[in-house]
């Protein structure tokens, strides 16, 4: 199954990690650092134009996400409770 992270942005439900509200990345030192890092690797993508309000991360690289952490954590659990 595919979750919808905003703009024309799908990713499979297998591939999610983990995600956070975006407000994780001021109040936390090491999301800092991971966020910083995999911008580094090139391994964060800004989806839209609008402001992020999640970060998703998959195995392979880290979303900015328009859409609340919320309405994407239900999405998920939409797929894994099939």
């Amino acid at each position: 199954m595919y979750i919808h992270l905003g703009g024309e942005k799908i990713v499979r439900a297998a591939e999610l990690v983990a995600i956070f509200d975006i407000s994780i990345e001021q109040s936390s030192k090491i999301s800092k650092q991971f966020v910083t890092h995999a911008t580094k690797r090139k391994d964060v993508e800004v989806i839209g134009e609008e402001e992020p309000k999640s970060i998703v991360i998959t195995g392979q690289r880290v979303y900015y996400s328009p859409i609340s952490s919320s309405t994407l954590k239900k999405r998920a659990h939409q797929f894994s409770d099939m």
